[in-house]
């Protein structure tokens, strides 16, 4: 009697949880569904400083329609080794050559081939979550 009592009292809360009314928003609401609005991409900024340490390079240009893929990567066609100095555009470091071990690698790295997991585009957009970070520069005053 007391598993059928608890079984019984157990499914009412179930179906009590179910029931709850949930928020408002519906799901193209959400934060994680707003797609950014890369209208605005900034032309050419130069080089912007960095806000902590060992942060990649931001990308100072847009990166729409720029493919990076397992077959191919159009950031290698400016910023190679072969290429840069005639394009003018800042030069892969050696790291990106060298394997975990720190041995060089014939090619660029594999896990530092897709530029766009670290190096990200700036553009001037209303961001979809407030945020209040101050860097420690900022917040040292330098």
């Amino acid at each position: 009697m007391r598993k059928y009592l608890t079984l019984i009292l157990a499914a009412f809360a179930g179906f009590a949880v179910a029931e709850e009314p949930s928020s408002s928003l519906t799901m193209e609401q959400i934060p994680e569904n707003i797609a950014p609005a890369y209208t605005n991409p900034q032309k050419d900024a130069g080089n912007i400083p960095t806000t902590f340490p060992f942060q990649p390079p931001l990308v100072p240009h847009s990166v729409r329609g720029l493919q990076v893929t397992k077959n191919a990567n159009q950031c290698l066609s400016c910023h190679s080794p072969e290429v840069s100095p005639t394009t003018g555009a800042p030069r892969v470091p050696e790291s990106h050559f060298l394997d975990r071990d720190g041995k060089p690698t014939e090619g660029t790295s594999p896990r530092r081939y897709f530029c766009l997991q670290c190096h990200v585009q700036q553009t001037d957009v209303n961001p979809i979550i407030q945020n209040k970070f101050e860097s420690i520069r900022a917040r040292q005053g330098k």
